[in-house]
């Protein structure tokens, strides 16, 4: 699964939210992806983070009420994404959120890393019976024991991916060695979340056996917004899942390095036979120095065999880049 995640790209705005949707029709992706805040039931007046965040929010908490939508927003962005064939995922940050995903009818749930030791809202979700993709950006491997545990606990499909709390996160931190890690240690699908705003992060994942992945994206890198930095521009969207694509094709096609008709046909074509390279008299001493190897194959001596050769008397004369052959040598 290629999960593009729109998150906050939208502003608060209908509009534009609808734009990605249409813009991400296409491009090879599976799901969007949006997060569901409700103010009131996540923040408090003790948040760090309510400080004048932008030219339009007084605080971070008004800036969370501007991200919220209606339930009927909700259902009516939910139908956009399956007209387009595409499928509705959202992050619920509250249980209220929960709520209010869970009356549009979502078919599985994405936990930020945040919300990782919020065994509240774990809970409230596992209730649901239905798959969760849970990011592990800042957890600890403690931490995610605990929250595996309790999905397990209630036979929930889980899917884990590997993710960098970091916006935008640098290569040296990626993390890329914890996607089979992670498989191992909980016996789950695993896939890779990306923060790097670019596209080589997920096709590494995917060369490491990532299955779902999963990336912010943006129409521009100078759009306002908390993920802007950290998103893969639109344009650049078919670009990544096609690459994923080969890559998950090539891993699915191992190749053995064994003879083959196939192969037969291109060494002969491309490997090569010894030849001399200047004339030789006959009764000359055959050295190495007198060798070349030219194409194609099976046209005397192969190259690989240039030691027999070696020191051999030549019975007749040879011209300037004849091909060599046991006829040829006492």
């Amino acid at each position: 699964m290629i999960i593009a995640e729109i998150a906050q790209a939208h502003d608060g705005s209908l509009g534009i939210l609808h734009s990605y949707i249409d813009a991400l029709e296409g491009t090879g992706v599976d799901a969007v992806k949006f997060q569901t805040h409700i103010a009131n039931a996540e923040s408090s007046i003790d948040e760090p983070f309510r400080i004048k965040f932008s030219y339009e929010d007084k605080t971070r908490f008004d800036y969370w009420h501007r991200m919220e939508f209606t339930a009927d927003q909700w259902k009516g962005i939910k139908e956009h994404c399956e007209q387009k064939g595409l499928e509705f995922i959202s992050s619920p940050f509250s249980i209220a959120a929960v709520d209010l995903l869970e009356s549009i009818g979502v078919k599985r749930y994405k936990i930020g890393s945040g919300e990782v030791t919020n065994h509240l809202l774990l809970k409230r979700i596992a209730l649901t019976s239905k798959p969760v993709i849970l990011s592990s950006g800042m957890s600890t491997l403690h931490e995610l024991d605990q929250a595996i545990n309790l999905f397990k606990e209630h036979s929930s499909e889980i899917t884990l991916l590997q993710c960098v709390s970091a916006y935008p996160a640098r290569p040296e931190i990626w993390g890329l060695n914890m996607i089979q890690e992670l498989k191992e240690r909980y016996n789950v699908s695993t896939g890779y979340s990306d923060h790097s705003g670019g596209i080589y992060a997920c096709l590494a994942a995917a060369a490491l056996g990532a299955e779902v992945f999963e990336f912010h994206v943006t129409f521009h890198k100078k759009i306002f917004g908390p993920d802007t930095s950290s998103s893969v521009l639109i344009d650049d969207v078919k670009r990544l899942t096609d690459g994923i694509a080969q890559i998950q094709l090539a891993l699915n096609h191992p190749t053995l390095k064994q003879a083959s008709d196939e192969l037969g046909v291109l060494k002969n074509a491309f490997e090569k036979s010894l030849a001399v390279n200047s004339f030789l008299p006959a009764g000359t001493v055959i050295q190495f120095e007198h060798l070349e190897a030219k194409k194609p194959k099976s046209c005397g001596i192969d190259a690989a065999g240039y030691q027999s050769v070696i020191g051999r008397k030549l019975k007749v004369d040879k011209q300037p880049w004849e091909f060599l052959s046991g006829h040829d040598l006492e």
